[in-house]
């Protein structure tokens, strides 16, 4: 970074310093960790979640003499479309406000970024002013403005008063579902309702049929809430055009069906979702999952993994062969920790095959093989024609017998470095787990090299979380170090408009276990899971419950989350 650079990043340091909103010990190696990283220190304070990200904007305005603007306060529909450049609005993170008195004012959320301003004066011919806005409010505005020029769908608004003005006479007209005229209102519903789901960054939605009720929920950070009532007579019509999206049977109505459904955002971007129907007593409820793949995209330093068990994760990754196991309950983050692995493994070098059931997102030079049983193609039979495929890393998508099992042994064994998932709750469950479906204690304690436990946890609200006041016995009876108590703070959700009652986004919660030499002389010997997991706790590995616990020391999460996905 050149000198002048280094100089408005130590400006910023010392504002923030100055204001308290960072320690003065901690300056240093932060500045450090920014310049190796060569990213804006703005943007590493606020994705590490050093400091939040209104406090500072608030400082730097202050500091710098910069005026602050609020975004939320503006006509986004009166920006002067004509001098805004998507080039240099992406690159830059600067959005072009307003032209006053022959000056182009662009709001920045970084006072240092100069680039931005002269690239903008070049662009335009307008001479710039800067004005500071808030980081997330700023790349919010800019996503929503970028994708409403290039959506690909045109939605109106539709309420549930709306669509209860659409005629339903008689059931005949429900089996011809998503042919008629009288289904456009239908179509742009649906749509919009996916849209919703997410801009609200819902994993799943429910279609859900009742007596007297047809209720829409989304699962949102794990959690499932009701956002719509459409009239209950137009449920069979808003399953049917689900199905016709997700190229299923609609005549069908006595069996499950599954299917997908590929939604395109804007030209350059689409969503996959995964669409499941199941009958019921009142008609077939429909489940989407929706596939991001820019979630297989996330870098491992912001999943949660503490920087210990980071280490351990990709060292594993590193070695030639071997078998790392990722392990919990559906939901829990199982498949995002897998991508992550093998994009870091994915290099021209390295031939990479995975079976899955189902495909849940798309990786180029990555050959992904989809199961089906009926066909017979299962993960034994996916796992056996890899291994005449000249592989380097093989994932399967679950180990659920000894047949997949003993193959995926075979290869971790033979030279191929092997990632797969099962659904026990830690570390330790999942190595006698292996032994309980037959593996022969050798093979478990010669291939497995790793084991990752994981749960998903909500994160707290920057904006509004506030300190919880709790006494520092209970912190000691919660597992706490009773020599720290009396030094850490502990958060409450409390709610607001940035958030879902005191919850945005969610963090990891990980137990990552090396099979050492003891704990391979200890699954050899037929030790229990209990006796494994102390043999990983005298080792230094924290369990999930301690690890909830850092999160929760850090600000990151609640002590009712980390009972909650830690009980």
């Amino acid at each position: 970074m050149p000198m002048k650079g280094l100089h408005r990043q130590s400006s910023i340091l010392s504002a923030v310093v100055r204001s308290e909103l960072l320690e003065k010990d901690k300056a240093a190696a932060i500045f450090e960790q920014c310049q190796k990283k060569q990213m804006s220190l703005v943007s590493f304070l606020i994705e590490k979640e050093k400091v939040s990200s209104i406090a500072l904007i608030k400082v730097l305005s202050k500091s710098f003499g910069i005026p602050l603007v609020n975004l939320k306060s503006l006509d986004l529909n009166a920006l002067p479309e004509g001098l805004r450049n998507e080039k240099l609005v992406k690159k830059h993170n600067a959005l072009p406000l307003y032209l006053r008195g022959g000056l182009l004012h662009v709001a920045v959320s970084d006072p240092t970024n100069i680039d931005a301003l002269e690239e903008f004066q070049f662009n335009t011919g307008h001479n710039t002013e800067m004005v500071l806005a808030d980081d997330k409010a700023l790349r919010d505005t800019v996503e929503g403005i970028l994708e409403d020029e290039n959506s690909a769908l045109e939605l109106t608004d539709l309420d549930a008063d709306e669509l209860s003005d659409i005629d339903v006479d008689d059931t005949e007209k429900e089996e011809e579902q998503g042919s008629g005229e009288n289904d456009a209102p239908i179509v742009v519903y649906i749509n919009k309702i996916l849209l919703d789901a997410i801009k609200k960054g819902a994993s799943d939605l429910h279609f859900e049929p009742f007596e007297t009720k047809f209720r829409i929920r989304f699962r949102v950070d794990g959690i499932l809430t009701e956002v719509a009532t459409p009239p209950v007579n137009l449920a069979n019509r808003m399953t049917a055009r689900l199905k016709v999206m997700s190229k299923l049977d609609i005549a069908e109505r006595r069996v499950p069906q599954d299917g997908r459904i590929k939604l395109a955002i804007t030209k350059s971007k689409s969503i996959d979702f995964r669409v499941s129907t199941l009958p019921t007593m009142w008609g077939e409820k429909v489940v989407m999952r929706i596939l991001d793949s820019s979630s297989a995209k996330l870098g491992i330093d912001i999943l949660g993994y503490e920087e210990e068990q980071k280490e351990l994760y990709l060292d594993a990754l590193s070695k030639p062969q071997g078998m790392i196991l990722v392990t919990g309950p559906t939901g829990s983050g199982k498949t995002v920790s897998l991508y992550t692995g093998l994009n870091i493994l994915n290099t021209e070098e390295r031939n990479i095959s995975t079976a899955e059931d189902p495909v849940e997102i798309n990786l180029e030079g990555v050959n992904q093989v989809q199961i089906n049983n009926r066909a017979g193609l299962t993960f034994a039979e996916a796992l056996k024609s890899f291994l005449r495929q000249d592989p380097d890393i093989v994932m399967v998508g679950e180990i659920r017998d000894l047949e997949t099992a003993e193959i995926a042994i075979k290869a971790a064994q033979t030279g191929h470095l092997v990632l797969s998932t099962l659904h026990t709750n830690s570390a330790a469950e999942t190595l006698t787990r292996l032994l309980n479906m037959g593996v022969p204690s050798y093979n478990v304690a010669s291939s497995v090299s790793l084991i990752i436990a994981q749960r998903l946890a909500r994160r707290l609200c920057n904006h509004c979380k506030e300190v919880d006041d709790i006494s520092e016995q209970a912190l000691i009876e919660l597992g706490f170090d009773a020599a720290e108590v009396s030094d850490i703070t502990i958060y409450k959700p409390k709610g607001c408009d940035e958030c879902t009652k005191g919850y945005k986004g969610r963090v990891g919660i990980y137990e990552v276990m090396k099979i050492s030499t003891a704990n391979a002389k200890l699954i050899m010997e037929g030790g229990s899971s209990l006796d494994i997991a102390q043999q990983a706790q005298s080792e230094g590995y924290n369990n999930l419950r301690q690890s909830a616990l850092l999160k929760a020391k850090a600000g990151v999460t609640s002590l009712a989350e980390v009972s909650r996905v830690t009980a």
